[in-house]
């Protein structure tokens, strides 16, 4: 089984980053298959455009834009190419990254499909700040990095039954929906069956934030999956996404990365 070291992933490496104890690299997908193997170091992969089929030991993941696998060490998988253009931003961490954070560097373990949206924000800001500042963006990356790992400790696999079931079932309800979905309290609540105030008051518990919060950040990441198709237009791509007008996609896009969707689709081509 093939064992890649740092900075090696199969394919064209567009562009590579070093910090201290991170390796970044923004890199295009060429093989249409990629025999099980792993890498020495941790890491994450966040699917930039295209698709990929990833399977582990346990699971088989099937990734589009915005959706982020953390793999632990050694941890072996093999990766399916759809035919297309595919992209994927990739951070490995060694264990002196972990230890300069004061993070204990078996905090995530194992092939895991990470898929809380407040987790996707902070990659989705991670690249953001590579694309603007490249090595200067070291602070930035360590601080979203720190963050991203607390918060998926919480969200990222949780222990059997130590959620309601409701929670679960909104979750994919929410994610699944149409793009264009307009969702009251009142329709949630009957879908769950549970009291609307019962809904609204323990929401925040498991999902860490408000229900308009989440719905705005789920909208503003389904719009971010469509910026690499250069036929769509901002305020096409908005609608889509489930907004009202192209007006509100943007303070709501400004409010989770604090740059505008234009500049941030241009960082990405």
């Amino acid at each position: 089984m093939d064992i890649l070291h740092t900075g090696e992933f199969f394919g064209q490496t567009n562009e590579t980053l070093r910090f201290n104890g991170l390796t970044l690299t923004d890199t295009e997908y060429t093989h249409e298959y990629v025999d099980w193997h792993y890498h020495e170091n941790a890491y994450f992969t966040f699917i930039l455009q295209g698709n990929v089929i990833e399977g582990n030991r346990k699971e088989v993941y099937h990734c589009s834009p915005g959706n982020l696998i953390f793999h632990h060490w050694q941890e072996a998988h093999y990766n399916i190419k759809p035919k297309g253009f595919t992209r994927g931003f990739h951070i490995e961490l060694t264990p002196e990254w972990f230890a300069h954070c004061s993070l204990d560097k078996n905090m995530l373990q194992g092939s895991i499909h990470l898929k809380h949206p407040a987790l996707t924000t902070l990659m989705y800001n991670i690249v953001k700040e590579t694309k603007l500042d490249g090595k200067g963006a070291q602070l930035a990356v360590d601080s979203l990095l720190a963050a991203l790992f607390t918060t998926a400790t919480g969200t990222g696999k949780p222990q059997k039954n130590t959620k309601p079931l409701w929670v679960k079932q909104l979750r994919e309800l929410l994610h699944d929906a149409p793009m264009d979905q307009q969702w009251t309290l009142s329709a949630l609540s009957q879908y769950l069956n549970l009291h609307p105030v019962h809904l609204s008051r323990d929401f925040p518990k498991y999902f860490n934030c408000g229900l308009g919060d989440y719905l705005r950040t789920l909208k503003v990441q389904r719009a971010l999956n469509l910026f690499a198709d250069e036929q769509l237009s901002l305020t096409t791509i908005a609608l889509q996404s489930g907004f009202a007008d192209q007006s509100h996609f943007i303070r709501s896009f400004k409010a989770l990365h604090h740059i505008t969707p234009l500049a941030y689709r241009k960082l990405l081509t």
